[in-house]
């Protein structure tokens, strides 16, 4: 049925929360709340210009610790590494438009974070991999599983944009630099979570404003030979990721977002699977819940459903929602839980921590919110699927281009725009 892929269907098991557990404000208390990662004891949240910085929240009471001055004109993406230069050791990855990556460590016993030099048993003030002599905004960073390489997308310089790569050893230089992979600002990499079985090569996918998502060979100095698969999704690539768990080749292994609001997956090979408005699957039955916006996508070996689709509503609720088959064009999606009451305006970020069964979410009204996940049964979505056919003719009688506007403390933008695509 060419409508399928538009049903949201209600979890027999759906929870809602109502209200956060905790809750507490950026230290700029205007900052929008743009990324959050976690640490060993503390949560890291990144903040928009003009403030830029980076703080620190305590995870058992959500207060804020400390506050890290981030990057020169925008802090623009942080990560956790759990290796660094064969350190194995938790430590936080930020990226800037000053055109640097920092690395903070944890110090142990202290809730002091500072910048840590590669290889070094003492503290070194600001040690950064800097593109030195060629300052090139820097838009997202990741790290190899292998600790070994840092990589980071530059915004376009003219007709350039690149892939720089670092050894944190060796922060000085960058190893390579693959300008010819996008014509546009790279906007997201992210690192295989291992090494290519058959190359044990690491393997970087990378989008970008262009539209395209390609797969490249993380070691490789020549480009030319270093680039594995494109795809061109048509659409400014704001978001991408890779699915953990892909059973076999025909299925989706890689999931990307767009700044117009559009999900989609792909094969390992870049072959696209489904692409659609993650808008269009809105739920008009018992209760009510219409996407205003995607937020990320979760995925790991031990979360269930795998991926997990996050969206938001301009009034602030979040809802996670399943595909029941994002291997398929068609499949219909399912509302497995819901977080309200919690934010004003936009949701910009938001971390599933598995291990607590905690949910951190961060916001343009710059609070940030922990939130408990409960495990969604295993059975979910085929309980969901047994109360298609019933519910189908229901669901379809409902107008999904012209969804009737949800009323509490914020209006709706009427042409449902979704969020701002700037993410610094």
């Amino acid at each position: 049925m060419d409508e399928r892929h538009r049903l949201l269907l209600e979890s027999p098991h759906l929870q809602e929360e109502k209200s956060p557990r905790r809750s507490s404000k950026s230290s700029t208390s205007t900052g929008y709340i743009l990324s959050i990662t976690s640490l060993p004891a503390c949560y890291a949240a990144s903040t928009s210009s003009p403030f830029n910085v980076i703080d620190l929240f305590d995870k058992n009471t959500l207060q804020g610790i400390q506050t890290l001055e981030g990057h020169k004109d925008a802090t623009t993406s942080i990560r956790t590494a759990v290796n660094l230069g064969g350190v194995v050791q938790k430590c936080l990855i930020s990226s800037g438009r000053d055109g640097s990556i920092k690395a903070w460590d944890e110090r142990t016993n202290s809730h002091s974070i500072k910048t840590l030099g590669y290889l070094t048993t003492h503290i070194k003030r600001f040690t950064t991999v800097t593109n030195l002599g060629k300052t090139q905004p820097l838009l997202c960073c990741d790290v190899s599983p292998d600790g070994l390489t840092v990589a980071a997308g530059t915004d376009l310089q003219g007709e350039e944009a690149s892939i720089l790569y670092w050894d944190p050893r060796q922060p000085a230089t960058p190893l390579r630099a693959h300008t010819s992979t996008h014509s546009d600002d790279i906007t997201t990499l992210s690192f295989a979570s291992s090494k290519d079985p058959e190359t044990n090569n690491n393997i970087l996918l990378s989008g970008s404003t262009d539209g395209l998502l390609c797969t490249s060979n993380a070691d490789e100095d020549d480009e030319d030979e270093a680039t594995i698969q494109v795809g061109n999704w048509g659409c400014s690539v704001s978001q991408a990721g890779w699915i953990q768990g892909c059973p076999n080749l025909d299925s989706a292994a890689i999931w990307a977002a767009s700044d117009m609001e559009t999900f989609s997956t792909w094969q390992s090979d870049l072959d696209q699977l489904l692409s659609l408005d993650i808008r269009s699957p809105v739920l008009h039955q018992r209760r009510t819940w219409v996407t205003d916006y995607l937020i990320t996508t979760h995925s790991s070996s031990h979360c269930y459903p795998n991926p997990t689709i996050f969206t938001g509503s301009n009034e602030g609720d979040i809802a996670m929602l399943s595909n029941m088959n994002v291997s398929v064009p068609d499949a219909p999606w399912g509302l497995h839980k819901l977080w309200t009451h919690g934010h004003t305006g936009v949701v910009r970020s938001l971390l599933w921590d598995e291990e607590n069964q905690i949910l951190v979410t961060g916001g343009e009204d710059g609070k940030i919110n922990s939130w408990p996940i409960y495990p969604v049964p295993r059975d979910s979505d085929e309980t969901v699927n047994d109360n298609e056919d019933e519910d189908e003719d229901e669901a379809m009688d409902v107008d999904v281009s012209s969804p009737k506007s949800r009323k509490r403390d914020l209006q709706r933008d009427s042409k449902r725009n979704g969020k701002k695509a700037k993410r610094w």
